[in-house]
């Protein structure tokens, strides 16, 4: 019967606070306008940069980064003045299979990350495309070679992150290139794409 009651409180206690923060949580805005112009800070444990190529044209060959921080500067009143800066460790790789991740990372035909230990975005202009939409173009540096790419962005909405005391903004975004452009092009002879997709998710948290 004591167990009985214990259970019975720890689970009026857990609906009572699932309770309280559904009645906290609100959808984001999109509106831009919305958001607090000012300076933000990644979210790491909040943001996903998977990468992706053809395997033979067998299947789309996908992995991501865990390593991943940067800031935002966000200008409200004319979002396409915001600006951008993005930091990965290449050696945060991860497949899924731990000795290939070391291979992808520190092979002098891969990442090479010992000579190029940093992988990094900087957005030179911002385009918007619609009310949520826009393309970020910037500089992408990847084994030592730095060349413009374009990420076609969504604007998810500001809104509250749960631990977090400010404002969060939150983005998806897509990019395509060419990694024979930044000098990888092991094994595009035998069938492993040129054309590598990037899925990007991240949130941005004001910066305290």
């Amino acid at each position: 019967m004591r167990n009985y009651s214990t259970a019975m409180i720890k689970s009026v206690f857990i609906t009572s606070a699932l309770v309280m923060l559904a009645a906290c949580a609100t959808p984001p805005d999109i509106t831009p306008k919305a958001a607090p112009t000012g300076n933000y800070k990644l979210d790491p444990t909040h943001a996903s940069v998977i990468w992706s190529l053809s395997h033979a044209g067998l299947s789309n060959y996908s992995a991501r980064f865990d390593d991943i921080s940067g800031s935002l500067n966000f200008d409200a009143a004319a979002p396409q003045n915001s600006s951008v800066d993005i930091r990965i460790d290449p050696m945060s790789v991860s497949t899924g299979l731990p000795k290939f991740d070391t291979t992808i990372a520190s092979g002098a035909n891969y990442f090479n990350a010992g000579k190029h230990p940093e992988i990094r975005f900087v957005s030179t202009q911002i385009k918007l495309t619609g009310e949520n939409k826009g393309e970020i173009t910037g500089d992408l540096t990847f084994r030592g070679v730095t060349r413009p790419i374009t990420l076609d962005t969504t604007f998810n909405g500001t809104g509250k992150s749960f631990g977090n005391p400010g404002k969060t903004l939150g983005f998806s975004a897509a990019a395509q290139f060419k990694r024979s452009d930044f000098g990888l092009t092991h094994l595009t002879n035998f069938g492993i794409g040129d054309e590598v997709t990037l899925r990007i998710e991240t949130e941005f948290n004001q910066a305290q």
